[in-house]
């Protein structure tokens, strides 16, 4: 790979080995889901505004979530953490050498304004998600995957050369590179959702900024929402084929940072749904209310190796493993999150994929991964004060997300205790503000984040191939990465040894990353919400079939 677009971290998102996690306690206040004319209705909340509707830019958490709800792919996940047909009939036929997909399309899958989704609306958006000058965060997907992307992506061939047709209305041929193993859990992922061309070239620029400039194909449409919004609604899509098994006719949203505020607004019986974290979750245990979902987010240590074309400290493999041994993950999440979050010793998550030759988890085959150890830390460091002195401040970028703040000013703390001479400041800004900085490297060290856009452990591990926004390169890195990708597409055991090598290699051996903790979502869910899913990769939180009765 010549170039590589970065990508932002997002995604997003998700439980880990499903939860098809729905309510069924009792509790007397049934929240805001009755309007007085049995019409379902539910107020939820994000913890950030959504950036773009655009599925082109798809950065954030609470995007995906927005997209995955107002349009659709060919593949969905469904309440079991499977993929499953969505605009697509069936599963796809898949030629015997892995590289030929054909799909037939549902003749029943409308836009919002009746006119029909077509294999060319696939096609169309796909060309765009390739084409450089769109500078779509997810482009890389392309790269080495659908025959011509890395072509299109860096060396200037024309998008309509990407391996992707329309055979006619409603079939789709897709010619890959190799075989992909993971390829058709990528397309439930919004930059592979299709886009209406008319509409779309009648919107320009200005599609997907704000809900006048939507057009939807999945189970809600868009209202009152901009990129500044702070709430929006979601309201029931007549157009969507399986409108008639939509049962909630409107989801109100708010954007809500802070624990405290979610949980008055719960006990309010403001919110439907309330995602609560630290004392207010040690309050709330024994509260039938309380729902814990696992998750395959990881929160990790970015620590930037080049700013201005100039080395940082952290370009010293010293300071890294100084800072990597020092923190005490197990109080991060003990005595700061106390969700049921869990330190994490590698960059894969538990429960996330499994073997596929014995069925054991990634994590229990690739062991943990830098553990803390104080003694190992300061002979690092006082290794590394040989090269950049006795005293040395360094800047914490972190979103202003509440339960991020908090794990931020515990971190400055750890560290400054164990590393002497250190000082830590901690920046907090809103995530938007903090994903661009981190996306082009303006930052020391921060707090990034990575939810898996599809089920498999190379969504991680592309994360951090050369270049990337940490500035870590390493020729034994990116060659594994070209291994996993080239050679055992057909090789399932070779493969998964592969990627547990290569994590090593990311996590020990180099130090790029210090993984933190991997999520567990706490929520307070009103009794008479039911059916809400969360699943391991793509969105966090699917309502489409939930029910408010």
């Amino acid at each position: 790979m010549k170039k590589k677009i970065m990508l932002v971290c997002v995604s997003f998102i998700m439980g880990i080995s499903l939860v098809g996690c729905t309510t069924g306690q009792n509790t007397e206040d049934s929240g805001n889901s009755d309007n007085g004319n049995n019409e379902q209705a539910v107020t939820l909340m994000e913890a950030n505004e959504v950036a773009s509707m655009n599925t082109l830019v798809t950065q954030d958490t609470a995007s995906i979530n927005a997209q995955v709800h107002v349009f659709e792919g060919l593949y969905s996940i469904d309440q079991e953490n499977e993929v499953v047909p969505a605009v697509a009939t069936d599963m796809p036929e898949i030629s015997e050498d892995g590289k030929t997909y054909t799909i037939q399309l549902r003749d029943d899958a409308n836009w919002s304004n009746g006119d029909p989704v077509t294999a060319d609306d696939f096609v169309y958006a796909w060309r765009r998600l390739a084409s450089p000058e769109n500078e779509a965060n997810y482009m890389f997907l392309l790269d080495g995957t659908i025959e011509n992307g890395s072509e299109i992506i860096n060396d200037g061939m024309d998008p309509e050369e990407l391996g992707v047709k329309a055979v006619n209305d409603k079939e789709l041929e897709i010619q890959l590179e190799k075989p992909v193993p993971y390829f058709t859990s990528l397309m439930t992922f919004p930059p592979f959702f299709p886009q209406n061309e008319e509409f779309v070239e009648e919107q320009g620029k200005e599609y997907g900024n704000d809900s006048e400039k939507i057009l939807s194909n999945g189970a809600f449409t868009m209202e009152n929402w901009d990129q500044s919004s702070m709430e929006w609604d979601l309201t029931k899509n007549p157009e969507y084929y399986d409108a008639d098994k939509v049962k909630l006719e409107d989801v109100h949203v708010d954007v809500i940072k802070e624990a405290v505020t979610a949980f008055n607004l719960f006990q309010s019986g403001e919110l439907d749904q309330a995602e609560i974290f630290g004392e207010y979750v040690k309050q709330n245990e024994d509260n039938p209310n309380l729902q814990k979902v696992p998750d395959s987010k990881v929160f990790y240590f970015k620590m930037n190796q080049k700013s201005n074309d100039e080395d940082t400290i952290f370009a010293n493999s010293d300071v890294r493993k100084a800072v990597a041994y020092a923190i005490d993950k197990e109080s991060i999440v003990e005595n700061v999150l106390a969700d049921g979050s869990s330190a994490s010793y590698g960059y894969i998550p538990e429960g996330f994929v499994k073997n596929p030759e014995t069925d054991a988890d990634f994590r229990e085959d690739a062991g943990d991964l830098m553990e803390t150890n104080e003694e190992k830390a300061k002979e690092h460091w006082e290794k590394a004060k040989e090269e950049i002195g006795d005293e040395i401040t360094i800047e914490l970028l972190t979103s202003d997300e509440d339960d991020e703040k908090k794990v931020a000013e515990t971190v400055q703390y750890q560290l400054q205790e164990a590393l002497p001479g250190l000082k830590l400041e901690v920046k907090s800004v809103p995530l938007n503000n903090s994903i661009e900085l981190t996306r082009n490297s303006e930052y020391e060290l921060a707090i990034g984040r990575w939810g898996p856009d599809y089920q498999d452990p190379m969504t991680y591990l592309e994360s951090l191939r050369s270049p990337n926004n940490t500035n870590y390169e390493s020729d034994t890195y990116d060659d594994l990465l070209d291994q996993i990708s080239n050679d055992y597409g057909n090789d399932p055991e070779k493969r998964w040894q592969a990627m547990i090598k290569v994590e090593k290699t990311l996590v020990e051996d180099d130090t790029a990353i210090v993984p933190l903790y991997q999520q567990t979502r706490s929520l307070l869910v009103r009794d008479n919400l039911q059916g809400i899913y969360y699943p391991s990769f793509g969105a966090s939180t699917i309502f489409k079939y939930a029910t408010s009765d």
